[in-house]
């Protein structure tokens, strides 16, 4: 199941602009102090680094791919997560917009 909404969220303004514009996101932080992202990613092949594990959860679009040492490209689809160990770093495949949430830690 899709995450839809967040109640009672406190947004940052200002949105993260990585790779020139082709990944915007903006900071949430939930009732509780738990910290997320919520963004899109346009097409593009992209490389995030990561210092926390995350878990992306795609809300729509879709994406490819590759986890710091495998040369597998995975598929994730909206309604799908995948996640990302701490201190590594993570290959981005997107033909058409991916709407992502981010779940730190």
């Amino acid at each position: 199941m899709t995450t839809d909404t967040f109640d009672g969220v406190a947004v940052a303004t200002k949105a993260n602009v990585y790779f020139d514009g082709k990944c915007v996101s903006h900071g949430i932080t939930l009732a509780d102090g738990t910290k997320k992202s919520v963004g899109v990613i346009l097409p593009a092949t992209l490389t995030f680094n990561t210092g926390a594990p995350e878990i992306m959860e795609c809300v729509a679009g879709s994406c490819e791919y590759k986890l710091a040492g495998t040369s597998e490209w995975k598929k994730s689809a909206a309604g799908e997560k995948f996640a990302v160990p701490g201190n590594s770093s993570f290959e981005i495949r997107v033909s058409d917009a991916y709407h992502y949430i981010c779940h730190f830690g």
